[in-house]
């Protein structure tokens, strides 16, 4: 049993999308594959067979990998109900309302069951594929963190680091992120992805050459600025497509996660991703 994280510069820098992506690319490669994203903030959610709460992004994840929503793929959904609160749900339950101060103390009793949670998923599955959220560099959120560096040391995962070019500053974005980690964090990252390229890749050439050189973390490839019907959902996304297809729209679904997926695998190089699972249980 191996996994992989993704993790991301920013938040919306293509987390959800990339892992939907891996989820898909490892499961037409003949591997039992689950997503895990130990906590997600988003006011968009859907329900699973068992009428549980899910996030619309974990459960477009397990349709990648061929299989149902289940609240294991996500245990914490955090649903914002004010500027300074949301709706805490463990396990597709809802514990109350907290304030985020309320909520950051409340975590610290969270990590044996996002440890637990996650545990069972890797016993039952070849590779799971870990989302983190916003950035790994919000160091003032670095104690008794369970989605990021965290959740990585969890879970004994590499880590890929993707960010979002279309915005800008994506040199400065990765170097950055990387920097403001701990020595012992920085050496999980295994590879960059730069996502939402436009125009000439080979115009980012001395920029990668010089960011390599820097880290000593390979850029693994430029994912193209892709027009999906899939959300890549996030909490900072207002105003787009976020609903889940269910099953009326599952056709839809799975011809547009396979679309994106295999952008995905021609810019990426799979096989140095694969080499980072190690020997794989099939």
């Amino acid at each position: 049993m191996s996994s992989i994280m993704i993790q991301g510069t920013t938040s919306s820098a293509g987390k959800s999308m990339m892992s939907m992506a891996l989820c898909r690319i490892f499961s037409k490669d003949g591997h039992n594959v689950s997503p895990f994203k130990s906590q997600n903030m988003s006011r968009e959610f859907t329900y699973t067979e068992d009428h549980k709460k899910i996030s619309v992004a974990q459960a477009i994840q397990a349709v990648a990998a061929g299989k149902r929503p289940q609240t294991q793929m996500n245990p914490i959904l955090l649903i914002p109900d004010t500027n300074t609160g949301s709706k805490v749900l463990l396990h597709g339950e809802e514990v109350g309302l907290m304030e985020a101060r309320e909520y950051f103390e409340y975590r610290k009793s969270l990590k044996e069951t996002v440890r637990s949670t996650y545990d069972e998923l890797h016993s039952s599955h070849d590779i799971v594929v870990i989302e983190g959220a916003g950035s790994p560099a919000e160091i003032n959120l670095r104690q008794d963190d369970i989605v990021n560096m965290g959740m990585a040391e969890m879970a004994d995962a590499p880590v890929l680091l993707v960010t979002d070019i279309d915005r800008g500053g994506a040199f400065a974005a990765l170097y950055g992120t990387v920097m403001l980690l701990e020595p012992h964090e920085r050496r999980r990252i295994k590879g960059l992805i730069i996502n939402k390229f436009r125009g000439d890749a080979s115009l980012l050439d001395s920029g990668i050459k010089i960011l390599e050189e820097k880290l000593g973390i390979p850029v693994l490839g430029i994912v193209p600025y892709a027009e999906t019907q899939i959300a890549d959902e996030d909490s900072i996304v207002e105003g787009s497509k976020k609903e889940f297809h269910g099953e009326s729209g599952i056709d839809s679904l799975q011809m547009e996660i396979d679309r994106f997926s295999e952008i995905v695998r021609d810019s990426l190089d799979m096989d140095y991703i694969y080499s980072l699972l190690g020997e794989i249980n099939d």
